[in-house]
């Protein structure tokens, strides 16, 4: 039979006896010298012999033979790269996705073509089109390959970000520090694609979940953002990163309580984690429950005297009190703070807001308003929100009387039924 030995020679290529299959092959190509197949083999165990010069005269006489074989090619541009033949490995490589678009390896020997020739970007895209590939196969080992070249070709870098209304997402990293820096500049659509892709390649990836939360959560994609958070939980990710954005995300759907439970859990991780403490603070502030709010962010101050964040949010709670002059103070502080980092965005944002409080008047009148709110708000627990619904029952009540009556009525009432 004329393909005996070339079927002798792959069970020996098979049994990793290298040099006898390549002698098998020879009988082969003896008996049929256009047996372009053969070639292919017998360069396949050059190859794997370390012969790479006679491994690319195997290929080579194999693609003469049948130029469609994008196995050849491929192949090919493999031994030209241990040869350090980079621009004839390109061109191979390229032939061989020209005849198979799908053709997930040739795609990541691009990527390492490219990497190796100083072209990091599209080596990356490269990478990244083969881990699409592998992942559609379900070949789920090649494809996390390909996702670790892209770590190692994207160092981390520090996340900067300045605005008040915006925290700072998270900093991991490698990749995912990455990925969370690309949605962090708008480009999260394609940083949820990767992380779905990094998702299927391991299910059971924490930081992964971690990660897409944070990103949902920045699209306001909260309750899916929820669910990655309480995947990442499940699976053990014990970190503050998870509670905190988890209870940023809890707020933004008015769940206050759940918030504040898991700001708790974020601080019991990290007690000097100052984002948790603004961000509980600012809860706090939206339930009416103006001094644990300060108090959150006198705490800040501790850490770091020189946050303007938390000025600002405890001027914002000190006008929510009618505190104008300690309002007027954390105002003209943080704008301070903004004005010498050159923050000129959120410094314009606190001069608007001191703008507004300045022009409360007249002083005498609104000073003995302060004392009665302070006085009241000391009744009812420091929850606003609370004496709000009392003075407001008075005034079904009673229509068409002052400020100040309603608050003294309330607070005379009070302290009646406690009896004082």
């Amino acid at each position: 039979m004329n393909d005996e030995f070339y079927y002798k020679g792959l069970e020996k290529a098979k049994q990793q006896d290298y040099a006898g299959a390549i002698e098998e092959f020879n009988h082969a190509l003896q008996l049929i010298p256009y047996f372009a197949e053969a070639y292919f083999q017998r360069g396949l165990a050059y190859y794997d012999l370390g012969a790479i010069l006679q491994a690319v005269s195997d290929y080579t006489e194999a693609i003469k033979l049948n130029p469609e074989s994008m196995e050849a090619y491929y192949c090919r541009g493999l031994a030209r790269v241990a040869l350090k033949n980079l621009p004839g490995a390109l061109e191979d490589v390229e032939r061989a996705i020209r005849l198979n678009l799908n053709y997930a390896a040739a795609y990541s020997l691009r990527g390492i073509v490219r990497r190796k020739q100083g072209y990091i970007q599209d080596a990356i895209a490269n990478f990244k089109k083969a881990a699409q590939l592998y992942l559609e196969q379900q070949d789920k080992e090649n494809c996390r390959l390909c996702l670790e070249q892209i770590k190692k070709l994207q160092p981390p870098e520090k996340l900067a970000v300045k605005s008040i209304k915006n925290t700072p997402i998270l900093s991991t990293n490698d990749y995912f520090t990455q990925l969370l820096e690309k949605a962090e500049k708008g480009d999260t659509r394609e940083a949820i694609a990767d992380l779905n892709w990094v998702l299927q390649a391991d299910s059971q990836d924490a930081q992964a979940y971690c990660c897409r939360g944070v990103v949902r959560c920045k699209i306001g994609n909260y309750r899916e953002a929820i669910a990655d958070f309480n995947q990442a939980l499940k699976l053990n990710f014990q970190d503050a990163i998870v509670y905190r954005n988890r209870g940023k995300a809890r707020y933004l759907l008015g769940d206050h309580q759940g918030a504040i439970a898991d700001f708790n859990q974020a601080l019991q991780i990290q007690p000097q984690d100052i984002l948790v403490y603004v961000a509980r603070g600012n809860v706090y502030r939206a339930m009416g429950n103006y001094l644990s709010a300060i108090k959150d962010y006198n705490q800040v101050l501790q850490i770091n005297p020189n946050d303007a964040q938390a000025y600002y949010n405890r001027g914002i709670a000190y006008t929510l009190l009618e505190e104008m002059q300690n309002a007027v103070e954390d105002y003209q502080r943080a704008a301070s703070i903004f004005c010498e980092q050159e923050d000129w965005e959120n410094y314009q944002q606190v001069l608007n807001s001191l703008e507004k409080i300045q022009k409360f008047s007249p002083e005498s009148k609104k000073q003995k308003d302060n004392l009665l709110r302070q006085r009241l708000l000391r009744l009812v627990g420091g929850y606003w929100e609370i004496a709000q619904r009392l003075i407001d029952q008075k005034q079904d009540y009673y229509p068409g009387m002052s400020e100040e009556w309603y608050l003294q009525k309330v607070i005379d009432d009070l302290e009646r039924d406690r009896g004082r």
